[in-house]
C-alpha cells in the first residue's frame, strides 16, 4: 500500500508553522497512543504513522526534501520512519505527550517511565558515478561502530531506580515545584554497569569493524543525506542503536555532465563529416549507443534521446540526453586542402543560407528548457 502523504497523516497545510505540526502530532499520538487502544493494531499503526510523518516534517531538513522528492527521498532500505518501532518512537519524541498516560510508556522502553537511550549517529560520504546514480547500487560500506562488549551486564540505577529520571522538589515564593531531569549517575539509561569485559569502555561497549550494505534509489542528487537505521553507535544497556546517515558524493563524469534529470554530450564532428552525414557512437549512462548525424547539420544543433537521462527520485519518468553537436574546424592545413578551401570560396553552396527552421543558440537553449 502507498504511503500516505504526511501532511495529510497530521492534517496540516504545508504552510503549517513548525508549532502547528508539533501541536497536530501530538494530538495525533495521543488519540492513538498504546496505553489508549490496547491491543488495537489499527490504532497501532496510525500511532506510527503520525510518528514517522512528525519526524520528517518537524526537522526543517527533511522537511525541505520530502516536499522536494516527496516518500522517494528516503527511500533506502533504511529512510526515515520505515523502520521505527515503538521504542525509537518513545526514545525521540517522549517528551512530546507531556503529562497524558501519567509521564510514562507503560510496556516500552523497559515501562515505569524509563525512556530508552540512543546511540550516536554515524555519518559517512559515498562517491557515487554517474551510471550509479542513474540506475541505482547497493554499496558494502566498512565502519567503525561502538557495541555491547560480550559479558557486559547492567543493573538497575539505584539513584533513579531504573527510571531514567531525577525528580526534584523545591520550595518557591509560588509553592511547592516539582521538576523532573534525567538521571545524571546513568544518563536517563536507568541501568548502571553491573560487569563488563577488560576491553569494554565505562559503558561496556567496545569498538568494531563491521561491513554495512546500504541500498541508493536511482536518482539521487549530490549532496542528498538518506539513512540506514539502527546501524549507528549502540546504547548501553537496553538502549537502541543510532543511525548511519550517508551523505551523497556525485562524481565528475569524463563526457556527460548532468543537469537536473537531464545529461548534456558534447559531440565534435569533423567538417567532411558535417557537410555528408555520418554516424557516430556516444556514451550513455546505459553503455554505449549509434546515431545518426545527417548531411549538412549546423554547428549548435541539439539532438535530443529521449529517456536516456537520470531516473527521476520522486519515480515520475527520466531526463533526456541532450547531445550538443559541434562542427570542428581544422588549424593547420596542407597546400592542397588550402588550395581547394580557397576555391570554394566563391561557391555558391558555401555561402551562409540560414532558413527558418535553422535557430540561433538562444532559441535552441530556450526550446530545451520550455
Amino acid at each position: 500500500m502507498a504511503k500516505r502523504d504526511y501532511y495529510e497523516v497530521l492534517g496540516v497545510s504545508k504552510g503549517a508553522s513548525a508549532s502547528e505540526i508539533k501541536k497536530a502530532y501530538r494530538k495525533k499520538a495521543i488519540e492513538y497512543h498504546p496505553d489508549k487502544n490496547p491491543d488495537d493494531k489499527e490504532a497501532e499503526a496510525k500511532f506510527k504513522e503520525a510518528a514517522e510523518a512528525y519526524e520528517v516534517l518537524s526537522d526543517a531538513d527533511k522537511k525541505a526534501r520530502y516536499d522536494q522528492f516527496g516518500h522517494q527521498a528516503f527511500e533506502n532500505g533504511g529512510g526515515f520512519g520505515g523502520g521505527m518501532n515503538m521504542d525509537d518512537i518513545f526514545s525521540q519524541f517522549g517528551d512530546i505527550f507531556g503529562g497524558a498516560f501519567g509521564g510514562g510508556f507503560s510496556g516500552f522502553g523497559g515501562g515505569g517511565g524509563q525512556r530508552r537511550v540512543k546511540g550516536s549517529n554515524l555519518r559517512i560520504r559515498v562517491k557515487l558515478t554517474l551510471e550509479e546514480v542513474a540506475n541505482g547500487v547497493e554499496k558494502k560500506i566498512k565502519v567503525k561502530r561502538k557495541v555491547k562488549a560480550p559479558g557486559t551486564t547492567y543493573k538497575t540505577c539505584s539513584t533513579c531506580n531504573g527510571t531514567g529520571q531525577v525528580t526534584r522538589i523545591a520550595n518557591t515564593i509560588l509553592g511547592r515545584m516539582q521538576t523532573s531531569s534525567p538521571c545524571n549517575v546513568c544518563g536517563g539509561a536507568g541501568e548502571t554497569i553491573d560487569k563488563k569485559p577488560a576491553d569494554a569502555d565505562s559503558q561496556g561497549l567496545k569498538m568494531v569493524e563491521e561491513t554495512v550494505s546500504i541500498k541508493i534509489p536511482a536518482g539521487v542528487v549530490d549532496g542528498m543525506q538518506l539513512k540506514v537505521s539502527g546501524k549507528g553507535n549502540e546504547a548501553p544497556g537496553n538502549g537502541i542503536a543510532g543511525d548511519i546517515l550517508v551523505v551523497i558524493e556525485e562524481e565528475v563524469h569524463e563526457k556527460l555532465q548532468r543537469e537536473g534529470d537531464n545529461l548534456h554530450y558534447d559531440l565534435y564532428v569533423s567538417y567532411p563529416d558535417a557537410v555528408l552525414g555520418t554516424s557516430k557512437e556516444i556514451d550513455t549512462v546505459t553503455g554505449k549507443v549509434r546515431i545518426k548525424i545527417e548531411a549538412g547539420v549546423q554547428s549548435g544543433k541539439i539532438l535530443r534521446l529521449r529517456g536516456k537521462g537520470i531516473p527521476s527520485i520522486n519515480g515520475y519518468g527520466r531526463g533526456d540526453l541532450l547531445v550538443h553537436v559541434n562542427v570542428w574546424t581544422p588549424k593547420t592545413l596542407s597546400k592542397q586542402q588550402r588550395e581547394f578551401f580557397e576555391s570554394m570560396r566563391e561557391d555558391e553552396h558555401f555561402e551562409p543560407k540560414p532558413e527558418s527552421s535553422d535557430k540561433s543558440f538562444f532559441e535552441k537553449v530556450k526550446d530545451m528548457f520550455s
